[in-house]
């Protein structure tokens, strides 16, 4: 018997996937119920989440982790944060807010949205613009 609680969150994946039109694979709705089936946001990394599925009776290769991981970017659901050139974080909130990077720990979290003011950001080089600017602020704990 399903428990009321797995219900919601299969509808809440469900419905996440179906705001940016993805077809509702069992694959993406596994790692989708990991990522909003609380309706908590999330800071995973692929490698997290891919151990997170494990524990599921739907398991997904960590080849489909990262492909789902990116598919879920395109289509706008989730946000990628690299740190230090090749440390990706994927991110379930995407309006734009700053980031704590727990270096004592490698964990990535969410930094107050006022905790930083561009007085100005610069203009794109000609035929380009802007497509987002992360803010990312190392810290550890003392």
């Amino acid at each position: 018997m399903t428990s009321q609680r797995s219900t919601d969150a299969e509808k809440r994946a469900r419905g996440w996937l179906a705001q940016a039109d993805l077809r509702p694979t069992r694959q993406r709705l596994v790692l989708a119920e990991l990522l909003v089936g609380d309706g908590l946001n999330r800071h995973v990394t692929a490698e997290t989440l891919f151990d997170a599925a494990s524990g599921c009776e739907d398991g997904v290769s960590l080849a489909t982790v990262y492909n789902t991981l990116r598919a879920f970017c395109d289509a706008g659901l989730m946000t990628e944060i690299t740190i230090g050139g090749n440390k990706s974080y994927f991110d379930t909130r995407t309006d734009d807010h700053p980031h704590y990077y727990w270096e004592d720990d490698g964990s990535l979290s969410d930094a107050p949205v006022d905790a930083v003011k561009f007085a100005n950001v610069p203009q794109a080089p000609e035929g380009a613009e802007i497509a987002r600017v992360d803010v990312v602020i190392r810290v550890r704990r003392t």
